[in-house]
């Protein structure tokens, strides 16, 4: 236990030494009073929105376009004379937004492209600071350390290199993962959690581990998980039935997303608190709407992330927490993808895409349908060389190797339905 402090620490010291620090923060506000958290979010704010406007070419003519200057902002009740943000601004008006420090370090970022592309972008220090700092925050609240030895269900890729570098990173932060689910690996991670303190990754992911431990029967030895968090994805309650089956414990919900920072995390009374230092939330027709109030080096102001949410700003958590409550998200929906003999997470197609994008600088902007066990339509906008379209038939080899056929269609309109558009539609179970 003292090694792998010692050696997350120094992890911690190595990559951004203001972490630790925002964390003592974070514990100590966290006490705040809702008026104490408001002001702090207001300063926050006012200092944001006039870098923006200072700093930001596309934020100076869309405030100018509204009328609007950061003057005006008083008050956090003048939030809404600002204009909303949209996904596809971000997309497109990246680099006028991006704002490099050159004082400081900046870190490599991106969405996971659950609309079809991902968003790329660069946090500085203190962003990276107040976001990790926000996720260890929520772990005190479950008695973890971030350096407890720990299972990791999130992304894989099967290159051998890739792998083992992995592996050696997961083993400098005393976290093991799992690389695909059959049943010998799923039966070899179960073993490695009896000796750890928590477990995290998509939800999709943990129910579907929980449900292959509980078809194969209790593990010998009972576990003792302090933590079993979700993120990314809708918990639905058959999922938590599973989880408590397999771990012993519900599924705790980290909500969140990369450009707008840890948004609310579930305290162990079961309620989901809006992290109030690091962000604000509106709800528009029950839309959410976030600032990022430490995203110096990429603001993000009035965003629409594209969920819809019960907001409650009135109900006092028995915890004594004063940070408003999310009674539910929806969207973020994560099915899986069903192969001929076995199944997949649709986060698959993520690691399909950002390969494509960062081997071979191959942006594609996607969308996945799946109506028929081992068929999938691979809808794509705008068309491919012959090139391109080896390449992308090679990636799928490596997922799905011949357990999935994948129909492409080119110049396809990626429209949905549905309140968000996902990258994976399915009408399989």
């Amino acid at each position: 236990m003292i090694a792998s402090r010692q050696i997350y620490q120094l992890g911690l010291a190595w990559r951004n030494p203001s972490i630790l620090r925002r964390l003592e923060f974070l514990l100590e506000s966290q006490h705040w009073s809702r008026a104490q958290l408001q002001a702090w979010q207001l300063e926050r704010l006012r200092a944001l929105v006039r870098r923006a406007y200072d700093k930001s070419g596309f934020y100076r003519d869309k405030f100018d376009s509204a009328g609007i200057h950061p003057a005006d902002i008083r008050g956090l009740d003048d939030l809404v004379k600002l204009p909303c943000v949209s996904k596809s601004e971000l997309l497109a008006e990246g680099r006028r937004i991006q704002l490099r420090d050159l004082r400081q370090t900046h870190f490599y970022s991106e969405t996971s492209g659950s609309t079809g592309q991902p968003l790329v972008f660069h946090r500085n220090q203190e962003w990276d600071a107040w976001h990790r700092a926000s996720v260890f925050r929520g772990y005190s609240w479950y008695g973890v350390q971030p350096w407890d030895r720990n299972g990791y269900l999130w992304g894989y890729n099967f290159s051998p290199w890739k792998r083992a570098r992995t592996a050696l990173l997961d083993g400098l932060q005393n976290r093991f993962r799992l690389f695909s689910y059959d049943d010998q690996e799923i039966r070899r991670f179960a073993r490695k959690l009896r000796h750890a303190t928590f477990l995290g990754g998509y939800s999709s992911m943990i129910y579907e581990v929980a449900k292959a431990l509980n078809q194969h029967g209790p593990p010998d030895r009972p576990l003792s998980l302090k933590l079993v968090k979700g993120t990314s994805e809708k918990i639905y309650e058959s999922y938590q039935q599973e989880a408590v089956a397999a771990f012993g414990r519900r599924i705790t919900s980290e909500y969140g997303a990369a450009e707008t920072g840890i948004i609310a995390f579930e305290c162990p009374s079961g309620r989901m608190h809006v992290n109030l230092e690091t962000c604000l939330v509106e709800s528009v027709d029950q839309q959410i709407v976030v600032t990022n109030l430490v995203s110096d080096s990429f603001p993000i102001l009035r965003y629409e992330l594209g969920d819809y949410i019960q907001y409650d700003e009135s109900t006092r958590c028995v915890c004594g927490r004063e940070h408003p409550i999310i009674h539910e998200v929806t969207g973020r929906i994560g099915k899986p993808i069903f192969g001929h003999q076995q199944k997949y997470p649709s986060l698959t197609l993520y690691y399909v895409f950002k390969n494509l994008a960062m081997e071979h600088r191959l942006l594609l902007n996607y969308q996945a349908v799946q109506h028929q066990a081992g068929r999938m339509e691979l809808k794509l906008e705008g068309s491919l060389d012959d090139d391109s379209r080896q390449r992308l038939r090679q990636e799928l080899r490596k997922y799905f190797h011949g357990d999935l056929e994948v129909t492409l269609t080119e110049n396809a309109s990626l429209r949905s339905t549905s309140r968000k558009k996902q990258d994976f539609v399915t009408s399989l179970a």
